[in-house]
């Protein structure tokens, strides 16, 4: 006999990180692009997030990114979206964040 948790019971949440870089040497949509291309695949194989461009899509030298997770537990979540930015910071110093903003729901 299958026994299934009542929805009651059930727990989620949703994280969004929001990043507002800056990519100084870009000169062209196409550096832009070839720059936050591997960005965003890096975060979603190194921490299995959606993550997107969201904004300033027509401006060379910034862009807005987003990353959503969903867990469980909103101290992991918490976790894993300071760990993001650290990564980015780490591994692309030449992107500057100039603002970031998580919200757990």
């Amino acid at each position: 006999m299958k026994t299934e948790t009542p929805r009651a019971y059930i727990q989620m949440s949703t994280g969004i990180l929001t990043l507002y870089i800056q990519l100084p040497g870009c000169h062209s949509l196409k550096e832009k692009r070839a720059q936050i291309k591997p960005i965003l695949a890096r975060l979603h194989r190194n921490f299995n997030v959606s993550a997107a461009e969201i904004g300033l899509q027509d401006n060379w030298q910034e862009a807005v990114l987003a990353c959503a997770v969903v867990g469980n537990e909103r101290t992991y979540i918490q976790q894993i979206l300071q760990k993001i930015i650290e990564f980015i910071q780490n591994n692309w110093p030449n992107i500057y964040i100039s603002d970031q903003r998580i919200e757990i729901l």
